[in-house]
């Protein structure tokens, strides 16, 4: 088992910290000057990960940190016996035996996403659908107004071929765009619709690499955590909002060119996602066999 002293540890936290301060600390300031982003806010009210749980770094199971008292009182770590003087830290196999389920349910997720062929033809109609037949203030982001008004917004949808596989999505959609999907994807049915082309899909990346943590390395959470960003962002851009005063031109999927730069988009996000995806199948794979192999260590080399 590897053990990392404590200046090692600290210089990895540190860098952890430093990389994802970026992104947390202007959601924080909003958060307390009371002021809404619908987009960078995003990852912080959607997902269940704190922004003190994400800037925290873990090492992953397999790893013993030492001198780490700030460790010892944390979820899923205990005390290993002392090494001469010094204390040690690690991800205890308990916790590991109690998250095996979890672990099993998402890989066998992940692998069926990854088996299918990618469907780059939504064009991101899911937004579209989530305020169809809704009035300016009944929509989510209702300080935001509608890039083709209420009656354009919801011909875009009537006009369309809806096919939204994440369940996720579909969920919010209005209860008049809900039969318009020719798919009916339900929660307990994840792992036979989630497809490797899909925005949620991919951005969900993150949400499996935090529930795993502090089983796996924080590297891996953070990489999973700026694609999620990223294509929030772009998720965005594609929706019926008009956001041109927060600097993001739309992509306009209602015009045979937008549709063409966001399946482009889509395709390059799914590129970017599957690698993630691989890594998250082999640290379940890992875990679930038990071996002591870092997952910061097997992450860096990618």
């Amino acid at each position: 088992m590897e053990v990392l002293a404590r200046s090692d540890w600290t210089a990895r936290a540190a860098a952890h910290r430093s990389r994802l301060a970026a992104y947390v600390e202007p959601h924080l300031a909003r958060r307390g000057a009371r002021v809404k982003h619908p987009v960078n806010d995003f990852l912080f009210t959607y997902y269940s990960h704190r922004p003190a749980q994400l800037l925290r770094w873990h090492p992953g199971f397999g790893v013993r940190l030492s001198e780490a008292e700030e460790y010892e009182s944390l979820r899923g770590y205990s005390v290993v016996e002392p090494v001469g003087t010094t204390r040690e830290v690690t991800v205890s196999p308990d916790f590991l035996a109690d998250k095996r389920l979890l672990i099993e349910t998402l890989l066998k997720l992940l692998k069926a996403t990854a088996s299918r062929e990618g469907n780059f033809g939504c064009f991101g109609l899911h937004e579209w659908a989530m305020v169809y037949n809704l009035t300016p203030e009944q929509v989510r982001h209702a300080d935001w107004p509608l890039r083709l008004g209420a009656a354009g917004t919801d011909r875009v949808v009537e006009s369309h071929r809806i096919a939204c596989s994440h369940f996720d999505a579909y969920r919010f959609f209005t209860p008049p765009a809900l039969p318009l999907n020719t798919l009916s994807p339900r929660s307990e049915d994840r792992a036979a619709y989630e497809q490797p082309g899909c925005l949620h899909g991919n951005m969900d990346l993150y949400k499996h690499a935090f529930r795993l943590s502090p089983l796996v390395c924080s590297d891996l959470v953070a990489d999973c955590f700026e694609l999620a960003w990223d294509i929030r962002t772009m998720d965005m851009k594609a929706a019926p909002y008009d956001l041109s005063d927060l600097g993001l031109d739309p992509i306009r999927i209602e015009t045979a060119a937008g549709k063409q730069e966001y399946a482009a988009a889509q395709r390059t996000f799914a590129d970017r996602a599957a690698p993630l995806r691989a890594r998250l199948v082999g640290e379940c794979e890992r875990l679930l066999s038990g071996a002591a192999h870092a997952g910061c260590t097997s992450a860096a080399g990618q």
